[in-house]
């Protein structure tokens, strides 16, 4: 006997939003045009690049990181895409561990070992995340303490906790050019994103078109106004090989146990769990799929499986990408074949230096003024989840208080920070994970109305 949530996840979606469905085919060409910009609207070089200026990464040790990483974004991808949760998302690595990252591998003495324990630690909180979905622990965590009021919360402050980095890190804060250079070339591509949005609405199934490469257009003609102001070098690009091998397990890095690393790690794969059901509830609520319970069991255990493969691959954890929830909404092409193509290219990029070299030498304001306006949809898709919810005393603040302490974790001082226990740290340090418990919490402290 089928139950409701099955007959649901059979039937046919009907969201104005998409053009494409989920398990829609698109030819080859579409979906590798398409895939790419994705790839382009994401910013996977970055984590590897901070690890390396943080622990101190030689420069081919640097590389070979960021190679390893784009491989390790690719095949998780394709993991969580087509063979556990099946649902339209990218996979790259995620900030949240960073700071365990960085503690793990100065507390092992630094160099080979050091690493060597980071990636130790990273594979045995893989397999602990694998048993959570395999055992459905998870999931009950969710049906539990995520109702639609919580849910839609947490996209609302995914967007939110985006929106001010997008605004002072990519635009305000980028080194590619002077500051008002920046915000010229930041306003030049959320503007061409806009417009060829507006465009193919007007002009409908015509202007499809428009609409579905309306990012990589955004990119395109961002980065010939850069050119024109001088700020575009490609001169990573020409030194860079078309080809190069990456790092070999065991060959080329090893796996150490160390236990207080390996507590650490799980909790950080805690905390990015938390994080991630951020994105999924995004993703599920752009295709108009609500989240099944196999779902999530799967998205868990895929998450599990993607964090082993990127540790394997002497790489650092992944996780669901939010800004690709942005993209589907503003191409309205929800193709599973798009993100094939994804975790395709990544594979590419990780393979070829000249590539790699390639997707970072984008002017960092161009992709900010694009990230900036796919943050807002993000938060507009957590207010569509609430819509349908009575708005009462107790859920202004399940709402308020968290938005309040995404934008204060946000714009916390570093140095405040660092004063801080370690593992409030690790909390803090992520915005959308303090900020999804604050909702969680006020949902079962704060009374009904009577």
């Amino acid at each position: 006997m089928k139950t409701e949530a099955d007959k649901h996840e059979q039937a046919p979606m009907n969201s104005p939003q998409l053009t494409v469905l989920p398990d829609e085919k698109l030819s080859f060409g579409k979906s590798t045009i398409l895939g790419l910009q994705h790839v382009l609207a994401m910013d996977v070089y970055v984590v590897p690049f901070l690890i390396a200026m943080l622990i101190g990464l030689q420069s081919n040790q640097s590389s070979a990181l960021i190679q390893s990483t784009f491989i390790a974004a690719g095949l998780a991808t394709i993991v969580q895409t087509y063979f556990c949760m099946k649902l339209p998302m990218a996979q790259g690595p995620s900030y949240v561990p960073l700071g365990a990252i960085v503690a793990i591998y100065t507390a092992s003495g630094g160099g080979d070992l050091g690493w060597s324990s980071v990636l130790g630690a990273s594979l045995i909180g893989a397999i602990f995340v694998i048993i959570l979905g395999y055992t459905g622990i998870f999931n009950k965590i969710v049906k539990t303490f995520i109702p639609p009021i919580v849910g839609g919360t947490i996209i609302f402050i995914v967007g939110l906790s985006l929106l001010p980095v997008a605004i002072r890190d990519n635009i305000y804060g980028a080194t590619d050019a002077t500051i008002n250079q920046n915000v010229v070339l930041a306003l030049i591509s959320g503007a061409v994103l806009v417009i060829f949005v507006i465009l193919g609405s007007l002009f409908g199934r015509k202007g499809a078109i428009f609409r579905t490469t309306s990012v990589m257009l955004a990119l395109i003609v961002g980065c010939i106004s850069a050119e024109s102001m001088g700020v575009l070098d490609f001169t990573a690009v020409a030194n860079a090989n078309w080809f190069s091998m990456p790092r070999i397990p065991f060959k080329d890095f090893g796996f150490s146990f160390d236990f207080s690393a390996m507590i650490t790690m799980i909790i950080i794969y805690l905390v990015l769990l938390a994080e991630t059901t951020g994105t999924w509830f995004a993703i599920s609520n752009v295709i108009d799929k609500p989240l099944t319970e196999k779902n999530i069991n799967q998205g868990v255990i895929g998450e599990g499986i993607s964090c082993l493969i990127a540790s394997v691959l002497g790489s650092t954890p992944v996780t669901g990408y939010s800004t690709n929830a942005g993209i589907i909404s503003i191409t309205g092409i929800a193709s599973r074949r798009v993100f094939l193509a994804v975790g395709g290219w990544f594979v590419l990029f990780g393979c070829s230096g000249k590539l790699a070299a390639l997707i970072s030498s984008i002017p960092t304001a161009v992709i900010g003024g694009v990230f900036c306006i796919v943050c807002g949809i993000i938060s507009i898709n957590g207010i569509q989840v609430m819509k349908n919810e009575r708005i009462g005393e107790k859920q202004m603040y399940i709402i308020a208080i968290p938005m309040i302490l995404t934008l204060a974790l946000v714009l916390i001082p570093k140095d405040f920070l660092y004063t801080l226990p370690t593992f409030v740290q690790y909390l803090f340090g992520s915005p959308i994970l303090a900020a999804s418990l604050a909702a969680i919490v006020l949902n079962k402290v704060l009374p009904n109305a009577k």
